[in-house]
């Protein structure tokens, strides 16, 4: 049988088509539009979301055969907020995960309510861009929109909803929400009370791997597949990402070079680290895990390609950086303010380094090293727990870049494993349909069957060395520009 995929993403939708065995029939890619109607705002429209997955699968399935299609699942960004009416219509457009406009909320649950409090009865604090702090600011800021709310929604779980007709979320991504008691796997009453919303308001939840129920008859129709076909809950985008990585079991790890940059770090144990630098939320293979996020990975090379050189071709661009690791330029890449560890939404990004000598290529370079060394910022989080991490699966667009690639093996000093398919969450959201039709036992068992390690970048010690003692001069620069983000806001 065959398996969807569908990865709901910041910029576009991907959909992707899998046999049960694992093999890639064909991948389709249907982009939508973002608003940014104020400096540090990020919000689009569900049906944007909803009318090019559809057309998405349309395309996808217009040379198969459509009646060995048995389920469908999805990844997709976390943390927006998706909010119905009584009649099930959206009542504002979505306020997406890298949108940055509940500084005060934030604030306000951290430090009135208090971390110890919000990590007591969700495992995690407040930050920007989570789901909570989004309704205090629609309470305060659109009390009329705030009134018709029947139900809370997450961006994939709508279009979950879309096609079953279940109001439905899962594990991962509702941990992500901070209404959600991540050890005991449920919704917070304690956090419902706490932000003035109904405990009815919030979907059902399930296990990524389960199925909510099967797809309504009249798209099943449109889209010519059977009217049993499964749909299955889903995960978060990392954490789907992670199972289309086999990032599952304990101790494994990923690192997903996406618009936005992660790294998950796979635990059978349910833990919180002291300071929450670190996300602690449940696994879509039905365990947990650890996640440091930052808000702007690869998405700052295609700012600085696109917006600031103005251009396309970044291997060509890459192909001039020579010199690893001897690069006296260095860039913040906090262009939408900065989540782990340092929970910062005021942060702003910046090169500083710069000489009359600087070229084009150094500056390429510092994005690139940038963006490695915020990652290994959390890592050293990880470590200070205990967790030892020698080596790392990779997925994104960024990983498509042999140089970036290695840059990150010898900033972080681990082993890259590169998977033999870098899709990640379309990968994951297809192989948790197989795991909802039984295909499949278990997430491990699919992962272990399905994903294969193609290369492997190793650390050079020399390398390495010089990396270590840029990390070192790196960490340095943003206690000192912290001080002056404020002026930027």
């Amino acid at each position: 049988m065959n398996y969807i995929g569908i990865d709901l993403g910041t910029s576009a939708v991907k959909l992707l088509l899998m046999q049960g065995d694992g093999k890639i029939l064909k991948i389709v890619n249907r982009e939508y539009p973002i608003s940014f109607p104020k400096p540090g705002w990020s919000q689009q429209n569900p049906e944007d979301w909803y009318q090019e997955t559809m057309s998405g699968l349309q395309e996808l399935l217009a040379d198969s055969d459509k009646s060995q299609v048995a389920g469908i699942s999805f990844g997709g960004q976390m943390h927006g907020l998706v909010v119905l009416n009584d009649e099930d219509e959206v009542i504002r457009p979505a306020i997406l995960w890298n949108d940055g406009r509940t500084a005060e909320e934030s604030e306000y649950l951290n430090q009135v309510i208090g971390k110890e409090t919000l990590s007591l009865y969700t495992a995690n604090i407040s930050f920007a861009g989570f789901t909570a702090p989004k309704i205090l600011w629609m309470k305060k800021h659109e009390p009329e929109n705030f009134a018709k709310i029947h139900k809370i929604m997450l961006p994939k779980d709508y279009l979950a909803y879309r096609l079953s007709g279940v109001h439905c979320s899962d594990v991962s991504d509702a941990s992500g929400t901070l209404f959600f008691d991540v050890k005991n796997r449920c919704w917070s009453e304690q956090m419902c009370k706490i932000c003035g919303i109904k405990q009815e308001w919030l979907p059902k939840v399930f296990e990524s791997y389960e199925a909510v129920g099967t797809i309504k008859a009249k798209l099943a129709a449109e889209l010519g597949i059977s009217e049993k076909t499964v749909i299955a809950a889903g995960g978060g985008d990392n954490a789907a990402a992670a199972v289309g990585t086999g990032t599952v079991g304990d101790g494994a790890c990923n690192i997903s070079l996406g618009t936005s940059g992660t790294v998950f770090i796979s635990t059978k144990n349910f833990g919180v680290d002291k300071n929450n630098a670190l996300h602690s939320f449940d696994h879509a293979d039905g365990s947990y895990h650890l996640m440091g996020c930052m808000l702007s990975a690869a998405s700052c090379n295609k700012w600085w390609m696109d917006e600031i050189i103005g251009t396309k071709e970044y291997a060509h661009e890459q192909e001039a950086i020579q010199a690893l690791g001897e690069n006296h330029v260095y860039f913040l890449p906090y262009l939408m303010g900065e989540r782990s560890p340092h929970n910062d939404p005021d942060a702003r990004g910046a090169f500083i380094g710069l000489t009359m000598d600087t070229t084009r290529a150094d500056m390429t370079q510092a994005v690139l090293e940038g963006v490695a060394f915020a990652l290994r910022d959390s890592l050293e989080v990880a470590k200070s727990l205990g967790i030892g991490i020698t080596r790392t699966k990779i997925c994104g667009g960024g990983a498509k870049s042999p140089l970036w690639k290695k840059i990150l093996a010898n900033v972080l000093n681990i082993c890259v494993d590169v998977p033999e398919s870098e899709e990640g969450p379309s990968m994951g959201g297809a192989m948790l349909a197989a795991v909802a039709c039984k295909e499949y036992q278990s997430v491990e068992e699919a992962s272990q069957a399905i994903v294969k390690v193609k290369e492997v970048i190793t650390p050079e010690p020399d390398l390495v060395a010089r990396y270590e003692e840029r990390y070192q001069q790196f960490k340095e620069i943003y206690p000192v520009c912290k001080p002056l983000f404020h002026l930027f806001k």
